[in-house]
């Protein structure tokens, strides 16, 4: 798909195998139209982008069903720089129509001595049950901290490091200095946790390059 904004575009693949739920709402509301003419509420230089409410105050939204609905992980994608992510509340279950986007490029040092360490423990156990035995290589692998580490991202947004953590169901995959110049804009009052840009950044619409 493309999000076409006020800024430029930017172009996103989907993740339906690991996210089919996410995938599937953000797709039929982008058809009908649902985030036409929405902003982006809050913006976080070194961190994301957030979008989909319709009421544009973070507060609003709701999913294709009416509802709010489950966290889909999976091992194999994760919050990298760039990833397309279902944005909920504390509460269960309360994924809905806002999402945002990784943009964060510097990964934070705590992370990346951590990463470091478990590099060169591939091969120790994590844990060993009657299912299997589970080593750091099956949730942490090399090509995964090199990714981090290489190019950023927000790994304590991964469920792997966060139980309450978020639905990654997509990816840009061009478009990513549009997502920086975004998340650069001056807010309205950073201090005060108003991340909203002082002057609006609307998707003006969403198109399909392949039809879902």
């Amino acid at each position: 798909a493309v999000m076409h904004t006020s800024m430029g575009d930017i172009k996103l693949r989907f993740f339906p195998e690991q996210a089919p739920k996410a995938v599937e709402n953000f797709i039929t509301h982008a058809k009908n139209g649902y985030y036409d003419g929405v902003i982006f509420h809050r913006v976080i230089n070194d961190f994301m982008i957030q979008g989909g409410d319709p009421e544009g105050t973070g507060m609003g939204g709701e999913s294709i069903w009416g509802a709010g609905f489950e966290n889909e992980f999976d091992l194999s994608v994760r919050n990298f720089r760039g990833a397309l992510s279902m944005a909920h509340s504390a509460q269960p279950n309360s994924n809905g129509s806002q999402f945002f986007i990784v943009q964060n490029n510097n990964l934070n040092p705590q992370y990346v001595s951590m990463f470091e360490e478990l590099r060169g423990k591939q091969d120790e156990v994590v844990t060993e049950s009657e299912e299997g035995t589970v080593y750091n290589r099956d949730l942490m692998p090399v090509e995964v901290i090199d990714e981090y580490i290489k190019n950023g991202g927000t790994p304590h947004l991964d469920a792997l490091f966060n139980p309450d953590g978020h639905t990654v169901f997509g990816h840009v995959i061009e478009g990513m200095d549009v997502v920086d110049a975004i998340a650069a804009l001056p807010v309205v009052d950073a201090a005060a946790e108003n991340h909203q840009p002082v002057e609006d950044v609307v998707i003006n619409s969403i198109s399909f390059e392949i039809a879902p």
